[in-house]
């Protein structure tokens, strides 16, 4: 075991390390985000995310939007709890048949006026759950999407981009 141990411990990892984001372009791209959300809405903009039956792979790429790297808050957008404070609904996963229901109400609950983003290729048309008897499809099965980010899953600066594109559309 010992022989094991030390073996792991002085050989190279198999896995090549992560390409290095370039953090002027997400500090950029963060104040392109926050601005365009104060310019449209007067205020920050709030997300409220929705999982409507996913693996959880975009769940840990939105988490990676508040670690302190990317830090979501100093762009001035934060995830909410409650839908009726929130002006993006962002949906992850397909919609299974359990989570129509939930998905439709909280769509409703959100004020206008309200943006709803598909997130990574399961939210968007059912991904590699599509087909299955308890999935219905992506976001669009049961609620109007006004953008789609793709990706499985997207990066957190794919979604920042995506937000920023949302905030240009002129409704």
């Amino acid at each position: 075991m010992w022989r094991l141990i030390a073996r792991n411990l002085l050989t190279r990892p198999v896995a090549d390390p992560a390409p290095a984001p370039d953090p002027a372009a997400l500090e950029a791209l963060g104040k392109r985000v926050a601005d365009s959300g104060r310019q449209r809405l007067g205020r920050s903009l709030a997300i409220r995310h929705v999982d409507a039956g996913s693996c959880n792979a975009c769940e840990l790429e939105l988490h990676a939007l508040s670690n302190p790297y990317h830090d979501l808050e100093r762009f001035g957008l934060s995830f909410v709890a409650s839908p009726r404070h929130a002006d993006v609904l962002l949906v992850t996963g397909p919609v299974a048949r359990n989570m129509r229901d939930a998905l439709h109400a909280t769509w409703v609950a959100v004020p206008e006026p309200r943006w709803v983003i598909a997130a990574g290729a399961c939210a968007i048309d059912g991904g590699c759950f599509a087909g299955a008897p308890e999935v219905l499809g992506g976001a669009d099965a049961v609620i109007p999407v006004d953008l789609t980010i793709p990706g499985c899953p997207p990066t957190p600066t794919a979604l920042l981009a995506g937000l920023l594109a949302l905030l240009a559309v002129e409704r």
